[in-house]
């Protein structure tokens, strides 16, 4: 099942069930928000031509991020795969939804780089989670892109600024609920008018550390709360993105969330 969050005709953010094929499909709108309430159908149906996406989720606790987890990616920065998840933490008021504009802040330099990734979303309130019981508490998965101004990771120490900025976490286009993650492909493109690059080409099954050992080592030092985030990770061929271009990342089995990159006062 999709799960969206959406606005239309000026309306406040609403909740929906997508259906319909791709290029066809519709929203069927329920009340209240699912995370906190069973699903209640109003009978409205909103073509999604006729909707914009907002974030799926918006984290009224933490997102937190893995890093290094794909054993390439680790290698392409020239850093040690970590024998636990390397977690970090970044702001809610990071996050931003799909078609939003990711400024290209004056700060970042030349290198500021996209990472498509696979993301978790809660469930309900946990505390340490078996490995082996993680489903009982995911709620489902979107698509997300863990903007990072990478000159920044080392003079910063901690990565605050450089992957915690204001909309440096698109996520979206809606939360699937049924996903087997174990083994599906993650896609970015890099798009600069009319040339569209594929970037990045790897699968979930080259974790270092998957999900269910993710949320078994977060939870045994944090709480988890229903709506929290959990970046897991981008494959390799992470790299630069400039005002002007487009970054669009595919998870396999839940759709595409696409973000063009703007400079500052746009």
């Amino acid at each position: 099942m999709r799960i969206a969050r959406f606005t239309a005709g000026g309306s406040d953010p609403r909740y929906a069930v997508v259906e319909g094929p791709a290029g066809e499909e519709e929203l069927l709108v329920v009340s209240g928000d699912p995370l906190y309430t069973p699903l209640n159908p109003t009978g409205e149906r909103v073509p999604l031509e006729d909707a914009r996406l907002l974030a799926p989720v918006i984290p009224r606790s933490k997102v937190l991020g893995i890093g290094r987890n794909y054993a390439a990616h680790a290698e392409e920065l020239g850093n040690e795969v970590p024998d636990e998840p390397l977690v970090f933490t970044v702001p809610n008021t990071s996050v931003a939804g799909p078609g939003d504009p990711v400024v290209v802040p004056a700060w970042a330099g030349e290198e500021l780089h996209y990472e498509g990734e696979l993301a978790v979303v809660v469930r309900r309130i946990c505390k340490d989670v078996p490995r082996e019981r993680w489903r009982e508490v995911v709620y489902g998965f979107t698509v997300a892109n863990d903007v990072t101004a990478r000159s920044l990771q080392g003079p910063d120490k901690q990565w605050w600024r450089a992957k915690g900025a204001d909309g440096f976490t698109p996520i979206g286009p809606w939360i699937e609920t049924e996903l087997d993650p174990a083994d599906v492909r993650i896609t970015t493109r890099l798009v600069d008018g009319e040339d569209s690059r594929l970037v990045q080409d790897g699968r979930t099954s080259l974790m270092v550390h998957d999900i269910g050992a993710i949320i078994a080592h977060v939870s045994s030092a944090m709480t988890l709360l229903p709506g929290d985030v959990l970046l897991t990770g981008t494959p390799a061929g992470v790299g630069p993105v400039r005002a002007g271009q487009r970054v669009d990342v595919e998870v396999e089995g839940i759709g595409t969330l696409s973000n063009p990159f703007v400079a500052p006062g746009r």
